[in-house]
């Protein structure tokens, strides 16, 4: 599990137009990864949304956005579309990232067990460091939770 101080794992990944989009693009700037399941589901279009409905928010305090799901990049891009999403959403299909990060683990539900995406956040420092990270939130209100902590 990743704690506050620990350097964030890196990652390469496709994003919804098909760029490669990788954590040294953001050297220097703070951001925010959110874990999330699934395009088009409830939670996940919930999620995506507060993120929206905030982003301007969180780039005025120096905090950009990301998205990342085991969704394909047309899936990614027609969930970003259809909902106006406004930063990049990418495609972790090996569930490589989400593991490095702790967001891929086993879920129990309705007494079976699966493997599964953990809506999961994490912040990342200048400096490639882990500032805040959040696991097992649930998708309304979190990112409200995740302002008011960050103080955006």
């Amino acid at each position: 599990m990743l704690v506050a101080g620990e350097p964030a794992p890196h990652f390469s990944l496709t994003d919804h137009s098909g760029a490669t989009v990788t954590l040294g693009d953001y050297v220097g700037r703070r951001l925010l990864i959110y874990f999330y399941p699934r395009a088009f589901t409830p939670g996940c279009t919930t999620e995506s949304c507060d993120l929206r409905d905030r982003h301007e928010t969180f780039l005025q305090a120096g905090w950009h956005v990301v998205g990342i799901s085991p969704d394909p990049p047309e899936r990614l891009a027609r969930f970003r579309e259809k909902h106006g999403l406004p930063f990049p959403l990418l495609s972790d299909p090996d569930h490589r990232v989400a593991e490095a990060y702790g967001a891929w683990a086993a879920k129990t539900s309705y007494g079976r067990k699966t493997q599964e995406m953990i809506r999961s956040s994490f912040a990342v420092g200048p400096d490639g460091r882990i500032v805040e990270a959040w696991r097992k939130v649930r998708a309304a209100g979190h990112a409200e939770r995740v302002a008011a902590h960050l103080g955006v």
